[in-house]
Order: structure tokens, then C-alpha cells, then sequence
């Protein structure tokens, strides 16, 4: 039996062909835009995530018995607004974790509603990436498209929904919307009203391994598999990572460098971190995880490298840099504003140290 992967990532869909015993087949992968209508807002097309979802699947699979696969699942970028209209129509593009627009909001949650509400009923506070926060933008500033909602949902929910018709999220990726009660593994009540959301508006809870659903026959004949497909829940990318790690349990942790970067420590036990900076979200093994969240880590050096030194050669650049670490020049990374633990959308990025005498190759170390 085959079992498929699929990661939504920020940059692209990244999909991976297992067998059973964990044998990794083929992997495939194709990139979409990302736009970024004003400064510090990023928006992308969930019609590009399912277009370039169906390609990868196509790619995956050209070469094997399409008859064996089992099931498929899932990991994605957090915190995204996708929303749908009545005929299951894409309102808008769908605003991105690392999207800062939603400041004021996010200060009206954290002040007005006090961090300390905020705490009880989600175990976190605001955070202008959160997807509650976007919520509340739209209900603000695009009035006419908040009352077309029938259903919200995150990004690789969006394509558990075009693959299966089950409009399902997971515990992980649902303690990133600052509408879950994380302790209890439900909707905050409290959170939906204040956001003027509606229980019907939101996705199903699913514990990441539980089956939502098989493929939808349509999508079973253009990608020609089965419609027996099993679809899973999936994860948050973070959460799906850890599992990858090894992170489960009790008192493991990781580090990834992604278009982000994240510390995560999983913890069989709910608990909180007293000054909120960093967050407590439900983890995919069925327990509980605390994150901290930086939004620029490698797309810092990709950064650097495609748009100021116009080059895609890395190795090149870094191949004079022998002491990392031992640096005169440093860089602050904040090119989307910052997450943890300075909660600040609008920290800017800079480079700190500079003499007549600073070098590119200098420069370089201090991105890495």
C-alpha cells in the first residue's frame, strides 16, 4: 500500500509517496505566487493551491499502481483566512500567517479584551498573524465580503475540502485561529462572539489522525485514483514536523528553519507560559505543544540573495564564510515584522555593525 503527504507550504505544495514501511517512493513539488497587495500584507490564491495540489498529486503517482493507495493527509501553513461564499466561491485571496495588517485588531484583542480573557478561553493572546484577528479586519474594512461568509477555514483545510467535501480542521491547526479553547479541544464560545462568528461558520475538530472523509468521485477521475482514498485530518506544519522529529510526548523539542522559524516543546500536559510569548496549541499526537514563532528565518537569506544580490548561486555567496558565529555584523530579521517574543508587526529588519571596510561575504554571515 502507497500512502501520499501533502505539504501546503508558503512558497509551494510539496507532496511525498510512502510505502507502508515508511519507504519513501518519489516526491514532487510546484511553486505559486505570493502577493503582496500593500506593504506588510501577504495574500496568496487558494485556486493556486489546489491547481498546483492536483499537478503534484499527478506527478506523485504517474508510475505506481494508483490502486494502492491507501489514504492521504496532511501538513500546512497556519493561521491563513480562507473564506466561502454560499456556493463554496473564494471571497477573497486568502491573508497569510505572516500578513501584519490586522494591528489594530490585534491591540484591541490584547487591551480591550485583555490578555488575560484572551488566556482563559484560548490559552494565548493576539497575535496580528492569527487568523481571529483577520477576522475581525474584514468585518471592519471589507463589510460587504464578511456577510458573504458561510464558511471559514484554513489553508490545507481548504484542500481537504476540494479533495473530500468534508469541511474538517484538526486540533493543531485550529489552536492557531485564537478561536479554539486548546484545553478543551473546542470552540471558544467566547472568542466566536466576540468575532461575530457563528459555531456553522467553522470547520468540524478532528484529532490530526482521524479520517474526515474519502476522495470526492470528480477528483478521483481527474487524478485517477480511487474514490475510496482515505483523507486525514493532518496537521499544522509545525505539529506535522514534530511528529517527522520525533517531538512527541513528553519534553522533546525541535528547531526548523522555514520561511519561519520555530522552537516547539511537546508536553503531554495543557499549560501555559505566564507572559504569553510563547504559544500553547493542541499537538498532533493528541496532547498539547508550546511554539515560539519567528516570522523571517531562511526567506531571509532568499532575501538576500534573489532580491538584493540577485543571485540564485547560495553556495557561491556562503562559500568564503568560515566562522558562523563569530560575526562583526549583524542582522535583524524581522523583514515581516516579528512574532515571538516581541509581538510587534511593525519591527522592521536591519543591518547593525557596518564599517567602510564591511565586505558582501560579512553581510552574507550576518543573514545566516
Amino acid at each position: 500500500m502507497y500512502y501520499i503527504g501533502i505539504d501546503l507550504g508558503t512558497s509551494s505544495v510539496k507532496s511525498l509517496l510512502m510505502k507502508e514501511d515508511g519507504t519513501i517512493v518519489k516526491t514532487a513539488g510546484f511553486e505559486y505566487p505570493i502577493y503582496f497587495p500593500k506593504s506588510g500584507w501577504s495574500e496568496q490564491d487558494p485556486e493556486d493551491w489546489f491547481e498546483q495540489t492536483i499537478n503534484s498529486l499527478k506527478a506523485l503517482t504517474e508510475d505506481i499502481n494508483k490502486n494502492e493507495i491507501e489514504g492521504i493527509s496532511f501538513g500546512g501553513q497556519m493561521h491563513g483566512l480562507v473564506t466561502l461564499d454560499e456556493n463554496d466561491n473564494v471571497i477573497r485571496k486568502a491573508i497569510l500567517w505572516n500578513d501584519g495588517r490586522a494591528e489594530k485588531e490585534t491591540e484591541y484583542l490584547n487591551s480591550e479584551i485583555g490578555r488575560e480573557v484572551l488566556s482563559e478561553n484560548t490559552a494565548n493572546i493576539a497575535f496580528a498573524g492569527f487568523t481571529a484577528p483577520k477576522i475581525l479586519w474584514m468585518r471592519k474594512n471589507e463589510p460587504e465580503n464578511f456577510k458573504k461568509i458561510k464558511k471559514i477555514m484554513l489553508p490545507k483545510d481548504y484542500l481537504i475540502y476540494r479533495l473530500s467535501g468534508s469541511f474538517a480542521t484538526d486540533m493543531s491547526d485550529a489552536s492557531g485561529t485564537l478561536l479554539l479553547d486548546v484545553k478543551n479541544r473546542c470552540w471558544s464560545k467566547k472568542m466566536l462572539d466576540i468575532c461575530g462568528v457563528r459555531e456553522e461558520q467553522l470547520s468540524k475538530l478532528y484529532e490530526s489522525y482521524e479520517a474526515v472523509g474519502t476522495l470526492k468521485e470528480d477528483i478521483a477521475k481527474i487524478i485517477g485514483f480511487p474514490d475510496n482514498v482515505k483523507v486525514i485530518a493532518g496537521a499544522g506544519d509545525n505539529a506535522a514536523a514534530a511528529v517527522g522529529t520525533g517531538t512527541v510526548g513528553e519534553g522533546g523539542c525541535n528547531i526548523s528553519l522555514g520561511t519561519s522559524g520555530t522552537v516547539f516543546i511537546s508536553s503531554k500536559n495543557f499549560r501555559v507560559d505566564k507572559n504569553n510569548a510563547l504559544h500553547s496549541f493542541a499537538h498532533a499526537d493528541g496532547y498539547y505543544h508550546l511554539m515560539g514563532c519567528m516570522l523571517s528565518a531562511a526567506s531571509c537569506n532568499k532575501w538576500w540573495s534573489d532580491d538584493i544580490l540577485k543571485t540564485v548561486d547560495y553556495a557561491a555567496e556562503q562559500k568564503n564564510i568560515e566562522k558562523l558565529g563569530e560575526n562583526d555584523v549583524f542582522f535583524l530579521p524581522y523583514l515581516m515584522g516579528e512574532r515571538s517574543p516581541h509581538n510587534d508587526p511593525n519591527a522592521k529588519a536591519a543591518f547593525i555593525g557596518m564599517r567602510m571596510d564591511t565586505t558582501r561575504e560579512e553581510m552574507t554571515q550576518a543573514v545566516l
